[in-house]
């Protein structure tokens, strides 16, 4: 989706990840590439076909970041993850084995 090289992904960390392990975000950035950095760094903590209700997703993403919903929110709308039309059952779409490159761990 976005042409992110290493330096584009150092310079995320730097400015945006306040601590790696556990993982803490300082915010969501405004720009659109910053944003999927996020949600190639963050889909590493969910299993590939595994179904998660609305509150494992939440459960993962809360002490990521205090605005967790918009990131679960972004992980639908950038096609990271899928969710049942009520909202409680989330899967992943994408393998978190595509995005090595942005595993901070």
């Amino acid at each position: 989706m976005f042409e992110i090289t290493e330096k584009d992904f150092k310079a995320f960390v730097e400015t945006y990840v306040e601590n790696v392990y556990p993982l803490k975000l300082k915010g969501i950035p405004a720009k659109e590439k910053r944003k999927y950095i996020i949600l190639c760094i963050v889909i590493h903590y969910f299993e590939l076909n595994k179904i998660y209700h609305e509150k494992e997703v939440n459960a993962i993403l809360e002490p990521m970041m205090n605005d967790h919903v918009m990131i679960r929110r972004y992980l639908i709308d950038y096609g990271f993850m899928n969710r049942t039309d009520d909202g409680k059952s989330y899967w992943l779409v994408k393998d978190p084995k595509d995005f090595q490159t942005f595993k901070l761990s």
